[in-house]
């Protein structure tokens, strides 16, 4: 029998938790690939539709991965890359309360990312 552990309750909690977040900006940019990439910010050179693909990939779909608890450690890697390009990029040159929220993100899937999903998961990697 099994007993609980409070580590793999509280990963739980900080994988949903910044997971739902994140989510919730990526169904917010759906809208904006709708209306053809609309006017997304091209931060790297790769254009605005494809920058705008790879944060709903990072910010959708590797978000529910995690939800799940799916591939967890790999899931994290866009969306430690797209807070990478947030905050070193695109806030460039702001206050560090200006990135702030790219900060807390950028750390939360990193610990997610050095963790895995823990015992509450589909996957332990």
């Amino acid at each position: 029998m099994s007993t609980f552990n409070k580590n793999d309750l509280g990963l739980l909690v900080l994988r949903v938790g910044f997971s739902v977040f994140l989510l919730l900006h990526g169904i917010e940019k759906i809208e904006i690939l709708m209306d053809n990439g609309g006017k997304f910010p091209n931060p790297i050179g790769l254009g605005s539709t494809l920058s705008l693909v790879l944060v709903l990939f990072a910010e959708v779909i590797c978000t529910i991965f995690i939800i799940l608890g799916f591939k967890v450690r790999w899931a994290s890697i866009p969306p430690i890359i797209m807070m990478l390009v947030a905050v070193f990029v695109v806030h460039y040159g702001n206050s560090i309360m200006e990135r702030e929220l790219a900060v807390l993100y950028l750390v939360a899937f990193s610990a997610i990312g050095i963790l895995g999903g823990g015992r509450y998961a589909v996957t332990n990697s």
